[in-house]
């Protein structure tokens, strides 16, 4: 891969300034006081929330406490999504910090998947990363590492460690010198107006005539709605890491420096704030 490591790094290292507050109907014996955090975009809320969990738990009974969950404006936050994605699909024209309000009962079933554990977390983040590899490489990268090897990309992740997650995941974002890219690129579209929780197909880095494919020319042929303008102005934004890359960006070259962790691109479709 082309070694623009400051954008790496950037990316690793972006931060969600946050404010979590407790559910006003959940039974306390003191006054909870709000906790702030800065939240890591490329982690997931249930692995860097052990703190806010402590925190409001110092004022509450033993038999108040169910699983914990958090919502923003009424929608609670799929745990299992990064959480640099959620906050662009919801909150990113919203002032910061971030206000999540925190639950203890009352658990949507219907809206969430339940985390009984940090092994929960581990086992979603490793299918994902087994996915991509699928389809980068036929799964022969992930395959040929040894378990220690998963287990580093893991404990990078889960201790904020960038150095320890990149010195393998490298070789992931590798591929033969006579091969102009990935087999196919790993990617997610999410859109906040449809019911379809993202849009994920097949699609390959190069052109049958050797020219690289771009951002924009993946849009059109997944999600057209999201750049087509029906008036000469473009109502959405495409955003990854809360950036809107230009459309001219080669995806080889997005996938391998701007997914997540989990090696997928996920790229969000915000509709545009009308004045």
């Amino acid at each position: 891969m082309t070694d623009d490591k400051d954008v790496l790094r950037d990316v690793w290292f972006g931060r969600i300034p946050t404010c979590f507050t407790l559910y006003q109907d959940e039974i306390t014996e003191r006054e909870a006081e709000p906790y702030y955090l800065l939240l890591p975009r490329v982690s997931y809320l249930t692995l860097v929330t052990d703190k806010v969990k402590k925190h409001f738990q110092k004022v509450m009974r033993q038999e108040d406490i169910s699983e914990i969950w958090f919502e923003y404006e009424g929608t609670p936050l799929k745990w299992h999504y990064p959480i640099g994605l959620l906050f662009d699909l919801l909150a990113s024209s919203s002032a910061l910090p971030w206000n999540i309000t925190v639950h203890f009962k009352s658990f949507p079933e219907k809206d969430l998947l339940h985390c009984p554990s940090k092994d929960a977390i581990e086992a979603h983040f490793m299918s994902c990363m087994k996915e991509a590899d699928a389809l980068k490489h036929k799964s022969q990268v992930i395959n040929e590492m040894q378990k220690k090897d998963h287990k580093q990309l893991w404990m990078g992740l889960q201790n904020d460690r960038f150095d320890q997650f990149w010195a393998i995941n490298r070789k992931l974002m590798e591929y033969p010198a006579e091969e102009n890219g990935f087999r196919y690129i790993p990617f997610r579209i999410y859109q906040t107006t449809t019911e379809r929780p993202f849009i994920q197909k097949l699609f390959r880095p190069v052109a049958a005539d050797g020219q690289p494919h771009t951002l924009g020319d993946l849009l059109k042929e997944v999600c057209p709605s999201a750049i087509a303008p029906e008036d000469g102005e473009r109502r959405n934004q495409v955003m990854i890491h809360g950036i809107e890359p230009m459309l001219e960006t080669p995806l080889q070259w997005l996938s391998e420096h701007l997914s997540y962790p989990d090696n997928f691109l996920h790229i969000g479709i915000i509709p545009k704030q009308t004045e």
